[in-house]
Protein backbone atom coordinates (compact mmCIF):
# COMPACT_ATOMS: atom_id res chain seq x y z
CA UNK A 1 0.00 0.00 0.00
CA UNK A 2 2.82 2.48 0.89
CA UNK A 3 4.68 1.55 -2.43
CA UNK A 4 1.33 2.25 -4.76
CA UNK A 5 1.23 5.97 -2.58
CA UNK A 6 4.62 6.73 -2.81
CA UNK A 7 4.33 5.78 -6.77
CA UNK A 8 1.29 7.89 -7.25
CA UNK A 9 2.93 10.74 -5.27
CA UNK A 10 5.76 10.66 -7.89
CA UNK A 11 3.95 11.00 -10.85
CA UNK A 12 2.07 14.01 -9.21
CA UNK A 13 5.01 15.65 -8.49
CA UNK A 14 6.54 14.49 -12.10
CA UNK A 15 3.35 16.06 -13.52
CA UNK A 16 3.17 18.82 -11.81
CA UNK A 17 7.04 19.85 -12.49
CA UNK A 18 6.73 19.18 -16.17
CA UNK A 19 3.69 21.16 -16.33
CA UNK A 20 5.42 23.70 -14.25
CA UNK A 21 8.34 23.59 -16.69
CA UNK A 22 6.35 24.03 -20.05
CA UNK A 23 4.84 27.01 -18.51
CA UNK A 24 8.02 28.87 -17.69
CA UNK A 25 8.62 30.27 -21.08
CA UNK A 26 5.45 32.59 -20.82
CA UNK A 27 6.04 34.02 -17.62
CA UNK A 28 9.33 34.88 -19.40
CA UNK A 29 7.59 36.97 -22.09
CA UNK A 30 4.68 38.12 -19.71
CA UNK A 31 5.25 42.14 -19.39
CA UNK A 32 7.39 42.59 -21.95
CA UNK A 33 6.79 43.34 -25.84
CA UNK A 34 9.65 41.22 -27.41
CA UNK A 35 7.74 39.22 -29.53
CA UNK A 36 5.69 39.99 -32.95
CA UNK A 37 3.66 42.83 -33.54
CA UNK A 38 1.26 43.60 -36.57
CA UNK A 39 1.48 47.01 -36.87
CA UNK A 40 -1.91 49.30 -37.52
CA UNK A 41 -1.38 52.53 -39.35
CA UNK A 42 -2.75 55.32 -37.16
CA UNK A 43 -4.00 57.41 -40.03
CA UNK A 44 -6.12 54.82 -42.36
CA UNK A 45 -6.61 52.16 -39.55
CA UNK A 46 -5.55 48.99 -41.33
CA UNK A 47 -2.52 46.75 -40.91
CA UNK A 48 0.77 47.83 -42.10
CA UNK A 49 3.03 44.87 -41.22
CA UNK A 50 4.71 42.76 -38.91
CA UNK A 51 7.74 43.74 -36.61
CA UNK A 52 9.46 41.62 -34.27
CA UNK A 53 11.10 43.16 -30.79
CA UNK A 54 14.14 41.34 -29.45
CA UNK A 55 15.88 42.39 -26.33
CA UNK A 56 19.70 42.25 -25.98
CA UNK A 57 21.54 42.87 -22.57
CA UNK A 58 18.36 44.77 -21.68
CA UNK A 59 17.91 47.04 -24.62
CA UNK A 60 14.72 46.48 -27.19
CA UNK A 61 15.39 46.70 -30.47
CA UNK A 62 12.55 45.97 -33.68
CA UNK A 63 12.85 45.26 -37.81
CA UNK A 64 10.51 44.83 -40.26
CA UNK A 65 9.41 40.95 -40.87
CA UNK A 66 6.77 41.36 -43.24
CA UNK A 67 5.20 44.36 -45.10
CA UNK A 68 1.21 43.81 -46.32
CA UNK A 69 1.61 46.44 -49.19
CA UNK A 70 2.98 44.87 -51.95
CA UNK A 71 4.51 47.00 -54.78
CA UNK A 72 2.89 46.84 -57.69
CA UNK A 73 6.13 46.13 -59.80
CA UNK A 74 7.16 43.59 -58.07
CA UNK A 75 10.68 44.69 -56.55
CA UNK A 76 11.86 44.33 -52.90
CA UNK A 77 10.22 48.14 -51.02
CA UNK A 78 13.44 49.90 -50.21
CA UNK A 79 13.22 52.88 -47.77
CA UNK A 80 13.58 56.10 -50.26
CA UNK A 81 13.26 58.54 -47.69
CA UNK A 82 15.59 57.58 -45.40
CA UNK A 83 18.92 59.37 -45.24
CA UNK A 84 22.64 58.38 -45.07
CA UNK A 85 23.14 54.38 -44.35
CA UNK A 86 19.88 53.93 -44.59
CA UNK A 87 18.85 55.56 -47.81
CA UNK A 88 17.41 52.85 -50.21
CA UNK A 89 17.51 50.32 -47.83
CA UNK A 90 15.26 47.12 -47.99
CA UNK A 91 11.95 48.00 -46.02
CA UNK A 92 11.64 43.99 -45.12
CA UNK A 93 14.79 43.44 -42.02
CA UNK A 94 15.28 47.32 -41.99
CA UNK A 95 15.74 47.79 -38.62
CA UNK A 96 13.12 50.58 -36.96
CA UNK A 97 13.27 50.90 -33.00
CA UNK A 98 16.78 50.61 -31.06
CA UNK A 99 17.82 51.70 -27.75
CA UNK A 100 14.46 51.17 -26.23
CA UNK A 101 15.12 50.40 -22.15
CA UNK A 102 12.49 49.60 -19.20
CA UNK A 103 11.60 52.91 -17.61
CA UNK A 104 9.06 51.93 -15.07
CA UNK A 105 5.93 50.40 -16.62
CA UNK A 106 7.09 51.46 -19.93
CA UNK A 107 9.70 51.36 -22.48
CA UNK A 108 11.25 54.65 -23.52
CA UNK A 109 14.94 56.70 -24.56
CA UNK A 110 15.51 55.08 -28.10
CA UNK A 111 14.38 56.17 -31.05
CA UNK A 112 12.18 54.70 -34.26
CA UNK A 113 12.15 55.44 -37.94
CA UNK A 114 8.91 55.64 -40.09
CA UNK A 115 9.98 54.41 -43.47
CA UNK A 116 7.10 56.06 -44.98
CA UNK A 117 8.69 59.77 -44.66
CA UNK A 118 12.31 58.63 -43.34
CA UNK A 119 12.26 60.33 -40.39
CA UNK A 120 13.41 59.11 -36.30
CA UNK A 121 11.78 60.45 -34.29
CA UNK A 122 12.13 59.70 -30.15
CA UNK A 123 10.55 56.61 -28.69
CA UNK A 124 8.00 55.21 -25.71
CA UNK A 125 6.39 52.04 -25.73
CA UNK A 126 3.83 50.42 -23.07
CA UNK A 127 2.09 47.38 -23.01
CA UNK A 128 -1.66 47.56 -22.99
CA UNK A 129 -4.79 44.74 -22.64
CA UNK A 130 -3.07 41.97 -21.13
CA UNK A 131 0.29 42.41 -22.79
CA UNK A 132 -1.76 42.26 -26.25
CA UNK A 133 -1.46 45.78 -27.58
CA UNK A 134 1.55 47.73 -27.60
CA UNK A 135 1.33 51.85 -27.52
CA UNK A 136 3.81 53.11 -29.86
CA UNK A 137 4.57 56.38 -29.80
CA UNK A 138 7.43 58.44 -32.06
CA UNK A 139 7.65 62.33 -30.96
CA UNK A 140 9.93 65.36 -31.54
CA UNK A 141 11.01 66.91 -28.39
CA UNK A 142 8.32 66.72 -26.06
CA UNK A 143 6.40 63.46 -26.18
CA UNK A 144 2.70 65.61 -26.62
CA UNK A 145 4.24 66.64 -30.36
CA UNK A 146 4.39 63.29 -31.85
CA UNK A 147 2.05 60.68 -32.51
CA UNK A 148 0.90 57.27 -31.30
CA UNK A 149 0.16 53.70 -33.21
CA UNK A 150 -1.04 50.66 -31.40
CA UNK A 151 -0.04 47.64 -32.31
CA UNK A 152 -1.25 43.96 -31.74
CA UNK A 153 0.33 41.01 -30.47
CA UNK A 154 0.97 38.06 -32.84
CA UNK A 155 0.97 34.56 -30.82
Amino acid sequence: MLHRNIKQFTSILLLGTAILFISFPAWGNSHSPVGRWKTIDDKTGKPKGVIEIWETRGVLYGKIIETFEKPEDGKPQICDKCDGALKNAPILGLRIIWDMRKDGSAWAGGWILDPDNGKIYRAKMSLLSDDRELKVRGYIGFSFIGRSQIWQRIK
